[in-house]
């Protein structure tokens, strides 16, 4: 949910940016967003692949390669229709759901196709290592890959934690972020260029630091913008130029895309804001 607003910050440059993609909410809060709008279909599926390979392999008993094998297209179309159909009035979990629906379309399929003979069992790729212990090197990379993404997941939250606090010597909330956002792209890509330049100019950034208070004269000189702009936009202006100035990098690959197309750019002039 975290993750949730602070995309909304950045408008949808921030929601097409890859995931570390999940935050640790469920499976079935993630769809209710996907529903409403508020979530990536493409990410949450993107993140959930490895489960998706998981279980088609357990229902072949063999590695499926998701770059080759049809049975995984199968299941990842009935992935993407369980999102659709799920109901979290039924009492199962989304993860259950999933599992039922891609066991039916693969059996369909493999009906229909009737290769299922083929199948080499997923157990053919166990091996011992030097202890002597049989392992496997899908699942092993599999628990790695979990593994990572568990990590990432821990170090955001307490970025967006220590965000906040400096936030709040602003007067700024961290879920306050998504209504300071202006509508306009424009708008909203002005602003951004505006704070990099505060950010980024050690004597604006001490002022905003030590005083708590915008340099409106010198933001209005550096980007061509009125007074009344940047007094409009103060918080906005002030979130961004704090998550510029910090070591937040998960939080700062969000903004990155943004950040790029104007660091050798002057701030637009527009004041569409």
């Amino acid at each position: 949910m975290l993750l949730v607003v602070f995309k909304r910050l950045f408008g949808k440059h921030g929601a097409g940016l890859p995931p570390q993609k999940h935050d640790r909410a469920s499976p079935e809060t993630m769809v209710e967003l996907i529903r409403s709008g508020e979530a990536s279909r493409d990410e949450f599926i993107a993140a959930y692949k490895p489960y998706i390979a998981k279980v088609t392999s357990r229902f072949c008993k063999r590695y499926i390669d998701p770059m080759r094998d049809d049975e995984f297209s199968i299941a990842l179309s009935a992935f993407n229709e369980a999102i659709e159909q799920f109901s979290s009035q039924a009492g199962k979990s989304f993860l259950g759901f999933v599992e039922t629906v891609i066991r039916r379309r693969l059996i369909d399929y493999v009906r229909k196709e009737q290769r299922h003979h083929l199948c080499v069992p997923y157990s053919a790729f166990d091996s011992l290592d030097e202890e002597g212990q049989n392992v496997n090197p899908i699942e092993l990379r599999e628990s790695v890959h979990r593994y990572q993404l568990s990590q990432e997941a821990d170090s955001r939250k307490m970025e967006i934690a220590e965000y906040n606090r400096n936030l709040q010597m602003y007067g700024i909330s961290f879920m306050d972020l998504p209504d300071l956002s202006p509508k306009h792209t424009d708008s909203r890509q002005m602003l951004i260029a505006i704070s990099c330049s505060l950010a980024t100019d050690p004597g604006m950034y001490m002022t905003l630091k030590t005083t708590r208070k915008l340099p409106v004269k010198e933001l209005c000189e550096v980007s061509g913008v009125s007074r009344k702009t940047i007094e409009r936009n103060r918080k906005y202006l002030i979130a961004l130029a704090v998550l510029q100035h910090g070591d937040y990098p998960y939080l700062q690959h969000y903004l990155e895309p943004v950040l790029s197309s104007y660091r050798e750019a002057a701030p637009s002039k527009g004041e569409r804001v």
